[in-house]
Order: structure tokens, then sequence, then C-alpha cells
């Protein structure tokens, strides 16, 4: 699966990235509309973490959509 197919159906996918990202708000994950960019900084921010280690968890999650 790419980006571009879970930008594109973001509200089916909100439900599955909030179960991965429990912390994560569902006003919050409205507010990416799908921006991966977006999602790796609500991660940074949520969980101190890494852009890299979001990006990696993401990418993670993603391949198992």
């Amino acid at each position: 699966m790419n980006w571009d197919q879970i930008e594109g159906s973001w509200k089916e996918f909100k439900g599955r990235v909030q179960q991965k990202w429990g912390e994560l708000t569902h006003d919050e994950l409205d507010e990416a509309k799908g921006d991966r960019e977006r999602l790796e900084g609500l991660i940074q921010k949520k969980y101190g973490v890494t852009k890299e280690d979001a990006r990696r968890q993401i990418d993670e999650w993603m391949a198992k959509q």
C-alpha cells in the first residue's frame, strides 16, 4: 500500500491510525487530513520520538495494511 491510497481514503484509515497511535485525538487526525508529514509531526510531538523514528513507525504500519 502506498501513501496516496491512504491519503485518498483518510476517513477509512483514520480509525486504523488511531488504533496504532492511540494518544492521537480525532481532532488531531482530522487536522492531519491524510498528510504524512503532519502525521509524522503529531507522532513526534505526542510520543517524543525523532522524525526518523516517526517515519519508520509509519512505514512499518503501512507494510501491514
